[in-house]
């Protein structure tokens, strides 16, 4: 199990603080969707040619291109020697102004968490208050090629110069997209606990904000079920860039720290909307979630050549180790049912109006689907190849090993 799972420090944590620094917003909020109250992987990818066109809970709470690595030495998230934490704008991408978020107890899981009506919890006791870097498989889609599949050196949580054998990992997407200049983006995504199955790497939905071309830039922030990441099966609080279609790591390479409540890897609570956000600002790419700026990438991981994107996506992905995935996306269940997992008030900051194009890289739309709700808004996810194909179902303490599920997602 990795020593990521560390939390925040138990008291004393100061409220973040509002920054002087402002930005002017075009706004495109909607009523579609709200949200409840208030060293680098090593992979050879390969990629195709796309189909289409483009809210602090007290301690009682419970709770086929070869890539080259990246430069991570600065995973660790405290600025380097020099370099003064940078300061968010006042408002939240969505117009908000930022205000402390309730941090659920250290070590609780995702049904505890949103029971305690938090927006998250440090995924473990430690105390640790910056996030450290996880390395393992990442799928990106853009708006002229698809990672269909990686091959990856690195057994999580070794680094990548721990040599291991070769595995194969397949990616499936369903997604929605929007071309046009933009100072990032923000949506209202629907936290799930899909099962991933026994064999696979990961299920999770995220904002993906990027520069155009085959290998873009790109900055990610979501939700993903991985337990090699996070050591268990709850979804956590992510963040991920990539430069020149290169990927780094999980929730720490280059990223800066800010909050003082949630950071990356920190367990969510399941089965809730909440917001998300990107939006570039002074020198630094930053990230939002809920009610707070929980901090940046700057812009100097690519040598400042990146402070504007033109392509923004909002996505369900499943990484699974073999063509025929054991692994929901979203909670499970197809978009025709109304239940499924959605995304929300899609909006560009600074950009232009959001209207939606969707699209399911899988090959079987049994697996995963996406359909349109409004311009702004989109249900995805499905069960995956299912017990059909000869998934095996992943016991639970009521559930017998021996005896499948009956309906739908594996349990």
């Amino acid at each position: 199990m990795s020593e990521s799972r560390r939390g925040l420090l138990a008291a004393g944590l100061a409220a973040a603080v509002v920054g002087s620094m402002g930005v002017v917003w075009t706004l495109n909020a909607n009523a579609d969707e709200t949200p409840a109250a208030s060293s680098p992987t090593v992979v050879t990818t390969t990629t195709e040619a796309a189909d289409a066109p483009e809210a602090s809970a007290s301690a009682d709470d419970p709770g086929t291109d070869t890539t080259a690595p990246v430069d991570a030495t600065d995973a660790e998230t405290p600025p380097p020697a020099g370099e003064a934490l940078a300061v968010p704008p006042k408002l939240l991408p969505w117009g908000a102004k930022p205000t402390r978020m309730k941090r659920g107890k250290a070590g609780a899981s995702s049904a505890a968490v949103a029971a305690a009506g938090a927006d998250a919890a440090p995924a473990d006791q430690s105390g640790r208050s910056r996030p450290v870097p996880e390395y393992a498989p990442k799928g990106r889609t853009s708006r002229t090629s698809t990672v269909k599949k990686s091959t990856t050196t690195v057994v999580p949580p070794a680094p990548p110069n721990v040599k291991a054998p070769r595995n194969d990992v397949f990616y499936n997407y369903a997604k929605g997209s929007q071309t046009g200049e933009t100072d990032g983006s923000w949506a209202n995504l629907g936290i799930a606990k899909p099962t991933v199955g026994p064999g696979d790497y990961h299920s999770l939905a995220e904002i993906s904000v990027q520069s155009g071309g085959d290998n873009p830039n790109v900055v990610e922030v979501g939700w993903t079920v991985d337990r090699s990441v996070n050591g268990d099966d709850d979804p956590h609080l992510f963040v991920f860039y990539w430069k020149n279609g290169i990927p780094t790591c999980y929730n720490a390479c280059g990223y800066r720290q800010y909050s003082t409540t949630v950071k990356p890897g920190d367990t969510l609570p399941a089965d809730v909307p909440k917001r998300f956000g990107v939006v570039h600002s002074g020198n630094n790419w930053w990230i939002a979630y809920n009610s707070e700026y929980i901090g940046y990438f700057p812009d100097s991981l690519w040598d400042g050549d990146y402070t504007r994107a033109n392509f923004v996506q909002w996505f369900g992905e499943v990484a699974s180790s073999t063509t025929t995935p054991c692994t929901d996306m979203g909670n499970g269940l197809l978009p025709s049912s109304g239940g499924a997992t959605r995304a929300g008030s899609l909006a560009m900051t600074n950009g232009p109006d959001a209207k939606v194009v969707l699209q399911s890289d899988t090959p079987h739309p049994a697996w995963y689907d996406v359909a349109l709700v409004t311009d702004k808004t989109f249900r995805f996810g499905g069960p995956g190849a299912d017990l059909a194909v000869g998934c095996q179902p992943i016991p639970s303490p009521s559930t017998s090993p021996s005896t499948p599920p009956t309906t739908g997602a594996r349990s």
